[in-house]
């Protein structure tokens, strides 16, 4: 690396980030040292921004953000066989103890132990480099872009979901939320072979976003509860059949109301988004219908399947990518606020 300083976009106050010096631990013989080029916002970033914290993570100290990211290997640890330097890799962002009963049971996902890229305490991935474990940097195949390889984290939510929620060629899927985690579950959903999917939102751009990328039906509904039933009613015509496996991707009362009222008997809600951390819900009709509730929490074992699914071009997340800024502290303050904004933002892109 020479003597040029390794930059870093570090979180330091509330809608405070600045561009500072980052400190690299050493490269253990296990590691890799990665030269950033795609760095993806997601909303959990915006949140740290906005509160400091994002559910029961709090920042307590500056932390550097992101965790969406692809970039190229610049050095390997010297017990490193799988990749070299000069290799176009996407990364998988946590790091799991593979000690304790959930690593060994196989849902390393659910590890308390987990060191996660920009999870307080531990530092994220928007900089210049990092190091991280070679096993968990996947090479990208040649048809790939880095920026596609960034994309590989948000679309692993999807993926994960969809293997909770056992989609497959046999089962109608609903989609409550066409934010960039409902769209990506639909994009999923569709490599799954889902036969036909409805995607239900608040916001009408949000829904013909949905509609170009290949959702069968759309259905705007309101934020006012007064209105569930006859839009149960709605998204259930509009399938035009029975509703199999409903996620929901926003995480709100009237949201899990909905998924819970709209999905058949002995069907399967997932949920996805966590808009409310406690929410009311009639859970005791749903019960009675032997509707199964899953959640889902980040995701395991999924890159090479995003990777093949990218490779195949089964799912196509280009269109996903709405703005891109390059790394300056005028334009990580710009891309910040573009993403908070929402609207016709759907992905925020770093070039770096």
């Amino acid at each position: 690396m020479g003597n040029e300083a390794n930059l870093a976009a570090w979180l330091v106050s509330v809608n405070t980030l600045k561009i500072q010096p980052f400190e690299l631990p050493p490269l253990g013989p296990h590691d890799v040292l990665v030269r950033m080029k795609a760095v993806g916002i997601c909303g959990s970033d915006v949140h740290y921004l906005k509160k400091m914290r994002c559910a029961h993570f709090v920042v307590k100290e500056p932390m550097v953000i992101g965790h969406e990211c692809a970039g190229i290997i610049e050095e390997i640890g010297s017990e490193v066989k799988s990749l070299s330097i000069g290799d176009r890799v996407a990364l998988e962002p946590g790091i799991s103890c593979w000690r304790c009963k959930h690593c060994k049971g196989g849902r390393y996902n659910l590890c308390p132990d987990m060191k996660f890229f920009a999870t307080p305490p531990i530092h994220g991935s928007l900089a210049n480099q990092v190091v991280h474990p070679a096993d968990l940097c996947f090479k990208l195949p040649p048809n790939i872009s880095l920026e596609e390889g960034a994309m590989c984290e948000p679309l692993s939510v999807g993926i994960h979901a969809c293997r909770r929620a056992d989609v497959s060629p046999e089962k109608s899927v609903l989609i409550l939320g066409a934010g960039p985690i409902g769209l990506v579950t639909m994009l999923a959903a569709r490599a799954f072979n889902a036969p036909r999917i409805v995607v239900v939102d608040v916001d009408e751009y949000r829904l013909g976003v949905a509609k170009d990328l290949g959702a069968d039906g759309v259905v705007k509904v309101s934020t006012d509860v007064k209105d569930l039933d006859s839009e149960v009613e709605q998204i259930q015509q509009t399938m035009g059949g029975e509703i199999d496996v409903s996620f929901d991707c926003a995480g709100f009362s009237k949201t899990m109301s909905t998924a819970l009222n709209a999905t058949r008997a002995g069907g399967k809600v997932c949920l996805v988004g966590m808009g409310h951390n406690e929410m009311t819900v009639p859970l005791t009709p749903a019960a009675a219908r032997e509707v199964d509730i899953v959640g889902i929490f980040r995701y395991k074992d999924t890159w090479p399947l995003c990777l093949e699914f990218l490779r195949s071009g089964k799912i196509d997340v280009k269109p996903l990518i709405t703005h891109r800024f390059g790394f300056s502290q005028k334009e990580v303050e710009d891309a910040f606020e573009v993403s908070a904004r929402g609207g016709d933002a759907i992905k925020v892109m770093f070039n770096l």
